[in-house]
Parts: structure tokens; sequence; C-alpha cells
């Protein structure tokens, strides 16, 4: 994935950078925040059609959304709810984004882009609901390509070379994608898995047995255990005077 790779290259000097924004006690979750402004700042420039500046507070923005986690952790300031709040808080920062660029292709009469937009705007919502909702079902791993790393990445470099329009067609169409991939793999781990347990069960049920005659076994004996004597006491006298 594109974040493990990002991580493999950046993690030495954003530790650094976190070590320092550390010392200044800032609140991570004031970082957080301020990733989102900065999105929103970027949305007003997408609308303008400036790309190129939208584009450099996009990093801007994906730096703080890098850089509140080890702030936390290096402040023992971990916690749940930030955790959950970075999670809100960047679902709120791909719609502005994407807000951004619709009102841009609706100013300038590119409908069809606006429409790109809008799917992918969609789509980009429904990658991270769509992996909330298989890890409430479970231990699902992590799968497609187009997670939100990537997608910021893929807008960035479409706004700096001035090829959005061609990213709106891969925006609009990967993320969904993914999702498929998602309910597919949610299917096989829950639905898949369930009904192979089930066959396997069936195969693994023993055979009833059936009713074999017992060897040396001679009819009369089968008879009287079929056929109790109903007069024992009877029985027992008349052997008596045998």
């Amino acid at each position: 994935m594109l974040t493990r790779t990002i991580g493999r290259y950046v993690s030495w000097p954003l530790e650094r950078l976190a070590f320092v924004l550390a010392a200044t006690r800032i609140p991570p979750n004031l970082i957080t925040w301020s990733a989102l402004v900065l999105n929103l700042w970027a949305c007003i420039f997408f609308a303008a059609g400036r790309f190129a500046s939208a584009a450099g507070l996009m990093v801007l923005a994906g730096l703080g959304d890098l850089l509140d986690g080890p702030v936390a952790r290096r402040q023992n300031r971990v916690s749940k709810f930030g955790g959950f709040l970075e999670s809100i808080l960047d679902r709120y920062s791909d719609l502005i984004l994407f807000l951004g660029l619709l009102v841009y292709y609706v100013r300038v009469n590119r409908f069809s882009y606006a429409i790109l937009a809008g799917v992918a705007m969609a789509g980009a919502v429904m990658v991270s609901y769509a992996k909330a909702r298989a890890e409430s079902l479970g231990p699902i791993s992590d799968v497609g390509f187009w997670q939100r790393p990537e997608r910021l990445v893929a807008m960035i470099i479409g706004a700096l070379a001035n090829k959005m329009g061609l990213v709106m067609w891969i925006l609009a169409i990967g993320p969904n994608i993914t999702v498929t991939h998602r309910i597919v793999r949610t299917w096989q781990e829950t639905e898949g898995s369930l009904r192979k347990q089930q066959l396997a069960t069936e195969h693994a049920a023993p055979a009833p047995v059936s009713a074999t005659r017992a060897p040396h076994e001679s009819d009369e004996s089968r008879e009287s255990r079929k056929s109790p004597d109903p007069h024992p006491v009877l029985t027992r006298f008349a052997g008596r005077g045998q």
C-alpha cells in the first residue's frame, strides 16, 4: 500500500518534527482540527479554480494528519476519542475537497465532470464506510488499493499537473471498485465461511447404525426377548414339577 511506502521514507523526519511539536505541549486534537481547516481552505481554492494553491494546502493538511498520532504518543495523550475524532474529521475533509471541485465544474459549465466529482465523493465515503461495517462483523482483512492516502496523492498530483479531469475519472471508478472488492471479501469471510462450515458438518455427520443380527443368537432367544413370559410364577412352579 502507498501508506506503508510513504511511511518508510518519511518516518524519520516525521518523528523529529513530532518530537519538536510534542515539546511545545500542543494538543494533538488541535493538529487534527488544523488539518480540517486547511482542507476547507483548499476547498475554496478548488472552487475558484486555483488548483496549485489547493494542492499546496492539501500537502500541509496531510502533514497534520500524519503528525497528530506521533505527537499524541510522545505526550502520552493517546485516546479512543482522539482516533474517533480523527476519523470523523477525515470524512469531512474528503467531502469538502470534492465539494470544491464540484462547485468549480458547475461554475465553468462542465456538468459531466461535476457528476464525476459527485460519484468520486460517494466512492470516497463508501470506501471508509465499507471498512467500518466490515470490521464490525469481525476481523476482516483490509483490501483494496484506493484508500484515503492514495486518493489524496492522486488529487494533489492532478492539481499540480493541471490534469484534474483525468483524476476525476480515476477517482470516480477506482474507489468504487475498492468498495466492491470489500463487499466480496466480507461475503467470503462471513456467509462463505459459514456455508463451508455447514457443508463440513454435514459431511462429517455419522452414518445411522443399521440393526444387525447378533451372531450365534437363536430364534428362540430372540423371541424370548421380544415376548416376555406373562406368568413367571407359574413357569417357575412348572419347572419344579419336571
